[in-house]
């Protein structure tokens, strides 16, 4: 019987111990993210109408409608320039791949989050979108951060040696080399330019055929861009925000 009892006792501490074991390393930096958060609503947005008198079409890159523009921006205190980007990105993105169902509302989200659209430390976007000083992150040199070598001599970052986060979405040079598209149409692009960043950045998230009208497409291409719990609920939390500021989509 004392045997038994001891067997007994031994199994519960294995199981706590396991299951103890298992938890943490579900927290530990690169692991799957906990769960799907549901998406948030996908804001509408108006576009505007061709002399034609229809929407703006594929191959031509669409624009919002200006008063529309103007209000949204001040709903939602979104720069007009960052905000008529981020419309832009995600209607060429769903044109690209119309499964995906992204919101212009959740690429701002995202560069809220990571640049607070383009202002961060005290810049601005000019007319053409270009940030008015580089948008560089901290050095990626494992104190803090993920240890990541340099990888583009220091082009866009200016440090050859070590990798920084540039733009106002914030795109690792790596990265950048995958994802970057031209979203201006002048033939290059430009991780400091806000209408390259945001079609790269809604590109991005809607790789792998995902559909971010699903919790778990949604909660997918957040997690893909930045493995963080807080990160993805700052995300979807800013999202929410715009949509119930300015309407969501029909």
């Amino acid at each position: 019987m004392l045997r038994l009892k001891r067997l007994l006792v031994f199994s519960l501490l294995a199981v706590c111990a396991i299951a103890a074991f298992s938890f943490w390393a579900t927290r530990q930096p690169g692991a799957e993210a906990l769960g799907a958060l549901s998406a948030p609503p996908r804001a509408g947005a108006k576009l505007e109408m061709l002399s034609t008198g229809i929407t703006t079409a594929v191959n031509v890159t669409p624009s919002p409608d200006a008063q529309w523009l103007l209000r949204a921006a001040e709903q939602t205190g979104i720069p007009a320039r960052a905000l008529r980007a981020y419309v832009a990105a995600a209607a060429m993105a769903n044109d690209s791949a119309p499964m995906c169902a992204i919101g212009w509302n959740t690429v701002a989200a995202v560069g809220s989050v990571e640049s607070a659209h383009g202002s961060y430390g005290g810049g601005s976007l000019n007319a053409a979108g270009q940030s008015s000083g580089p948008i560089v992150g901290p050095s990626l040199d494992g104190n803090g951060f993920a240890a990541i070598a340099d990888t583009d001599e220091g082009v866009l970052d200016g440090d050859a040696r070590w990798d920084h986060a540039v733009g106002p979405m914030q795109f690792i040079p790596t990265t950048w080399q995958l994802a970057g598209r031209d979203g201006n149409g002048d033939g290059a692009a430009d991780p400091f330019n806000i209408d390259d960043a945001a079609l790269s950045a809604a590109t991005y998230l809607c790789a792998n055929g995902r559909d971010l009208s699903t919790a778990q497409g949604w909660t997918d291409a957040i997690y893909s861009y930045n493995q963080s719990d807080p990160y993805i609920r700052q995300v979807r939390a800013q999202a929410t925000a715009y949509a119930a500021k300015t309407g969501i989509a029909e």
